[in-house]
């Protein structure tokens, strides 16, 4: 009956911390407070291990985008200068809108490639997060085990 109480009694601890999902079962008799401690001790080892973090890249189409314009403005003004005789008889009003048309083709393109890498980003980072949760779960369980626990999926 005691296994019974402390099993329910991890069991509940693990549900309210964002630790496992498995159950945990002492087999030496370990007291609630001794179970406390060593789940506790247990996933600061893994956490120090294999630290598990989830960011989202973002930002992407926004970055690539103004990364873009800035080069298709500078590419349309090296263009210009390119036919400096040309270019000087032009009015100041025409080469902006020329430049601004550059920019923002190029812009357009910057966005999509942006977004592309942003997605690119977004798998990795969920293959590498998934890798690092299975080596952190990994060294909970053992650490568990050795300190005399039964640790079920």
């Amino acid at each position: 009956m005691k296994i019974l109480a402390n099993t329910l009694a991890l069991a509940t601890m693990l549900l309210g911390t964002s630790a496992l999902a498995a159950t945990v079962i002492p087999l030496k008799g370990q007291t609630s407070q001794t179970i406390q401690q060593d789940t506790s001790a247990c996933q600061s080892q893994a956490n120090a291990q294999h630290p598990v973090q989830g960011t989202v890249p973002s930002g992407g189409r926004v970055k690539g985008a103004a990364t873009a314009a800035v080069a298709g403005a500078t590419a349309a003004e090296i263009r210009g200068r390119q036919h400096e005789n040309l270019y000087d008889q032009i009015d100041d009003d025409t080469k902006q809108d020329y430049r601004q048309n550059r920019a923002h083709s190029a812009a357009a393109a910057g966005a999509v490639v942006g977004g592309s890498r942003q997605r690119q980003e977004r798998r990795q980072n969920l293959s590498e997060s998934e890798q690092s949760v299975t080596a952190n779960n990994s060294v909970y369980n053992s650490c568990l085990q050795q300190r005399g626990y039964d640790v079920l999926p």
